[in-house]
């Protein structure tokens, strides 16, 4: 049994000890005065707010509120066109004109 070693008589691993150096943190320009990060923080509230007043709404009120009008026009024209792929071409109109309803909610 000239071949049995303990874990005690294994060499060790070297591992390159860790540096408790820190990088420092560069400094975030300040791009914008004080009333504009006042004004932008304003909007976003505003925008909070109004994405959690959308989310209390009852389901049909969201839907009325959010996507039906688009839909209603998509639907319109897509069967004023009769396109041969009728998901795809509902799929782009909606993608293509979005940002005609997107300011309504």
């Amino acid at each position: 049994m000239a071949d049995d070693h303990t874990e005690a008589e294994q060499p060790m691993e070297t591992h390159t000890p860790v540096s408790n150096t820190h990088t420092p943190v560069p400094e975030i320009p300040h791009e914008f005065s004080l009333a504009e990060n006042l004004q932008r923080t304003t909007e976003n509230e505003k925008l909070s707010k109004q994405m959690v007043e959308l989310l209390a709404l009852p389901t049909r009120a969201y839907l009325d509120q959010t996507v039906v009008p688009i839909l209603l026009q998509g639907l319109a024209v897509l069967a004023k066109e009769r396109p041969s792929k009728p998901i795809e071409y509902l799929a782009m109109y909606l993608l293509k004109n979005k940002s005609q309803f997107e300011d309504r909610n």
